[in-house]
């Protein structure tokens, strides 16, 4: 309960019980904070305080990108229906924030229809909330004429997208996507990269991966795929887009700064961009997991350099839960000499699913099956037994 000096109660006390208007009117003239500006909506602010908790400085800057207020039932309208739908105070604030213009909005004829139409995607209760709340400029988009035409264009991009999962993963990843006009950038950016080649499912994949490609300068996109193509990328190869998602998501410093670490380990440029047109991914590793995953294949265990440029994607699997336990167990079957035919090699271990290397090197070992699930879990071996080197066939 709010507690009144005896000013604000003289004040109070003077106004007819039938005039008394909403918190709105009341502590527009009782709350006035020190910082206010010229362009700051008192009314706005001060119901910004009252209703909502923002602070001082949060309501200030909120209340200055909105003019002509002058009642707070279209405002408690708004809240009332957001509530009404699952919405949390903390999804609420977060709206507010970002478009303060959406506690005016009509809400029968403008919020409501967008509502019932991301709700038709498949957003409802609280994961419509933190929708909005991360997106909320997509309310201040005209529904027919525009963000529908947009969301259908990219629902056609999306294959076997049930639910929408995809579809909804991708507009909370880059919601520029249908707050461009599709009939300039997005609509010009898909049919460029159609005509290289990246058609169905690799268009699809790319859509998911880096949505932002969609939306970019014609000229950037261009630039992206010229410079694939001279990095020795075939349009007709499947690796192609992969290798766009990469170069379009990183800035050519980031690129070069991760040759300089594999430089670091030995290899050349060109060992280098190989290994990378065989794993196009690779350079949007850490540069943090890539040195650990150097350092424990080359230098801890001795595995040949040879070996990682034939299979770079080895360094890009989790050394703590899949790299590591996989050596441990194969240290065990080879120093107890429990496989007759020749000891396949570590890219190999690695690149089977979990469940095919517990049937091949745990399982079917009956005598020795609790030795090797317990260095699986990493609890029998310590790091001073990843010492000895391993071949490579």
């Amino acid at each position: 309960m709010r507690i009144f000096n005896s000013l604000q109660l003289q004040v109070l006390q003077k106004i007819p019980t039938k005039a008394m208007k909403p918190n709105w009117y009341v502590f527009s003239s009782l709350t006035k904070a020190p910082t206010q500006t010229p362009n700051t909506n008192t009314s706005l602010f001060n119901y910004l305080i009252q209703t909502l908790n923002f602070s001082q400085t949060e309501a200030q800057s909120i209340s200055t990108r909105v003019s002509n207020v002058k009642s707070p039932e279209n405002p408690h309208s708004v809240l009332h229906y957001f509530r009404s739908i699952g919405f949390s105070e903390t999804d609420i604030r977060l709206s507010v924030r970002s478009a303060p213009g959406i506690l005016f909005s009509d809400v029968d004829k403008s919020l409501k229809p967008k509502m019932e139409f991301f709700q038709g995607l498949g957003l409802v209760g609280s994961d419509l909330g933190k929708f909005i709340s991360k997106n909320s400029l997509v309310l201040n988009i005209n529904l027919e004429k525009h963000l529908i035409p947009r969301i259908e264009l990219i629902k056609k991009i999306l294959v076997d997208d049930i639910n929408n999962e995809t579809l909804i993963k991708v507009i909370s990843r880059c919601n520029w996507l249908v707050s461009a006009r599709p009939e300039s950038k997005l609509l010009s950016n898909i049919a460029f990269l159609e005509s290289c080649g990246i058609v169905g499912s690799h268009l699809s994949l790319l859509l998911k991966r880096q949505p932002r490609i969609f939306i970019m300068e014609d000229s950037k996109v261009r630039n992206h795929v010229s410079r694939v193509l001279d990095m020795g990328f075939s349009v007709d190869s499947s690796l192609f887009v992969h290798a766009l998602h990469t170069v379009s998501g990183l800035n050519v410093e980031t690129f070069l700064r991760k040759l300089e670490l594999f430089r670091s380990f030995g290899y050349t440029k060109d060992e280098y961009m190989e290994m990378f047109r065989r794993q196009p991914m690779l350079p949007t590793a850490s540069e943090k997991k890539l040195k650990l995953a150097l350092e424990f294949f080359l230098n801890k265990i001795g595995l040949e350099k040879a070996a990682l440029i034939r299979a770079p994607w080895c360094l890009m699997l989790s050394l703590e839960e899949r790299v590591i336990p996989r050596y441990r167990v194969m240290q065990i079957v080879r120093s107890k000499r429990l496989l007759k035919k020749k000891e396949p090699s570590l890219t190999s271990v690695l690149n089977i699913s979990e469940k095919k290397f517990l049937e091949r090197y745990v399982a079917r070992f009956r005598d020795d099956t609790e030795e090797l699930l317990v260095a699986y879990k990493g609890h029998l071996l310590d790091s001073s037994s990843l010492s000895s080197p391993v071949e490579e066939s």
